[in-house]
């Protein structure tokens, strides 16, 4: 098991998170990395402090991150991290504690460390591969809800003001929440039942959740059923479905009806 690797992860999330939380009350300047894409302050110093403890523990190891330049030199190495140092800036700037600092470590393609850290609620979730999961050290597991009656299911706010979810609400219960890597956290601890979109999602949004649900016993997809494969030369994503694994077929089963 790489242990050590997984200490060195929980560590600089925390690092990290120290550098979000110091910003969070503060008056900060939002630029716009593109249309809809803030960046902060605080997303570039999370990032720089991952990275400076990242490389110092494992210099040969790749290295793909929302806030770095992607060196294409990651796609030659079996072993790379995968970083988003705040996923959820929008909800950061606007306040609201449902954001997170995202680090996990591929083999080949296959996630085998991650940890989700929410440094405003001190949540902090981590797997290792064949290792389960745990919540702040408390092993922890998906629900066992087996109908979509009554599932949860997390969904993206701006989804929802683009009325992507008002076809969905009347098969299970809607509750609007932040990143999508703290929603598939959330579902990986069994706080909600599932969460999926239609929309393109990066390999450092979904990664480490993408471990979390697995370990937690759960299932993540791309939208056809099929597993994720990380550090890819597209580091684009057409959709996700993560659910509890009970609810993944009939979810699959609702957006093939409903998108038909």
């Amino acid at each position: 098991m790489p242990r050590h690797e997984l200490t060195v992860a929980s560590e600089a999330a925390r690092a990290a998170g120290a550098a979000i939380r110091a910003i969070y009350d503060t008056p900060f300047e939002v630029r716009q990395k593109s249309h809809d894409n803030p960046v902060t302050e605080a997303d570039l110093q999370a990032n720089a402090r991952i990275h400076s403890l990242i490389q110092r523990e494992f210099p040969r190891d790749g290295w793909l991150s929302e806030e770095t330049h992607d060196d294409r030199n990651r796609l030659t190495q079996s072993r790379v991290w995968i970083v988003d140092p705040l996923d959820g800036t929008k909800e950061f700037v606007q306040h609201l504690p449902e954001f997170c600092v995202c680090i996990s470590l591929v083999e080949n393609g296959e996630p085998i460390v991650a940890v989700s850290y929410n440094p405003i609620a001190e949540e902090m979730f981590v797997a290792e591969r064949g290792g389960g999961l745990a919540l702040n050290g408390t092993p922890a597991h998906v629900t066992q809800t087996t109908t979509l009656k009554d599932a949860r299911v997390l969904a993206s706010r701006s989804e929802d003001k683009r009325r992507e979810w008002d076809v969905y609400r009347s098969h299970f219960t809607v509750e609007l929440t932040g990143s999508v890597a703290y929603k598939l956290a959330l579902i990986a601890a069994g706080r909600a039942d599932a969460t999926f979109s239609l929309t393109p999602k990066n390999e450092w949004d979904i990664c480490a959740g993408t471990l979390l649900i697995t370990e937690g016993g759960g299932r993540v997809t791309d939208r056809a059923g099929q597993p994720l494969r990380f550090n890819q030369p597209d580091t684009r994503r057409t959709g996700l479905i993560a659910t509890n694994g009970r609810l993944h077929a009939p979810i699959m089963e609702l957006i093939a009806r409903l998108s038909a």
